[in-house]
């Protein structure tokens, strides 16, 4: 009882200098929170980043596949090729339509569910949201290429409307067409967009959950349409929401895509 007695109290001194220190210095205590993940951010984000960076100075033995570290520009001209630089304006391309469609879609689903769903019903709704993203990337991406593919639900169903003409007819056009959906511009379009779609709803149903409905209120009563209140009052008030989802599409189509 003694030995306790008496570490109890050192301890409870050190805890109350540390707490003492860290109340007159936050600058310490800040340093000393923000040290560990800046220290992790540094080494292995920002240092894999940087060696990405000093190997592509290297160039690549094309008989073995092994790295010779030979400073040259090779890889960096090669990235102006024509065909090199078409990759690329179509990542980007893929990478816009992407994220201008889960605009589009995700802004009225986020509008709703900030505004009209209680309750249960949210809840339903971030699980409706959130359900795809515990699901395995793989997994994903394999049931959506059954689903495009010639003998997929989706061919099933034009046939069954009597609608393959149509879907032959869009496969047809350059570009967006190709052999079935599954290897096609669209369906990839279209997996894209299912995939990334809830990084574009959150986070602009996190802004619209901060305007206060007395602001659509006001609106009105000033006379506004509901046209000009979603455009001079929502859309501005929900922006910092929408720019975020779209980085984060943008980004990750264009990770994936490329």
């Amino acid at each position: 009882m003694s030995l306790a007695a008496a570490v109890t109290p050192e301890r409870q001194g050190l805890a109350r200098r540390l707490s003492d220190t860290f109340w007159r210095n936050p600058r310490i205590l800040l340093f000393v929170m923000l040290a560990p993940p800046a220290l992790w951010l540094g080494v292995v984000y920002l240092g894999s980043l940087f060696a990405l960076l000093a190997q592509s100075f290297f160039s690549i033995d094309e008989f073995s596949g092994l790295v010779r570290y030979e400073w040259t520009l090779k890889t960096y001209r090669e990235l102006l090729v024509p065909a090199n630089l078409d990759i690329l304006v179509r990542t980007a391309l893929m990478a816009a339509t992407v994220t201008i469609a889960a605009a589009l879609i995700g802004f009225p689903i986020a509008y709703y569910a900030a505004r009209y769903a209680r309750g249960r019903w949210k809840a339903l709704f971030y699980l409706g949201v959130m359900l795809p993203l515990w699901s395995s990337y793989l997994v994903k991406i394999y049931a959506w290429k059954l689903i495009l593919a010639k003998e997929g639900i989706l061919n099933w169903l034009f046939a069954k409307l009597h609608l393959i003409w149509l879907l032959e007819a869009w496969l047809a056009i350059p570009v967006i067409g190709g052999n079935s959906l599954s290897v096609s511009y669209t369906g990839t379009f279209l997996v894209f967009l299912y995939v990334w779609l809830p990084f574009m709803i959150l986070p602009a149903q996190a802004a619209l959950e901060r305007v206060p409905a007395s602001v659509l209120e006001a609106s009105s009563d000033l006379g506004a349409m509901p046209l000009q209140t979603l455009r001079h009052v929502l859309l501005p008030l929900a922006l910092p929401g929408l720019i975020a989802g779209s980085i984060f599409t943008f980004s990750l189509t264009l990770g994936d895509y490329i």
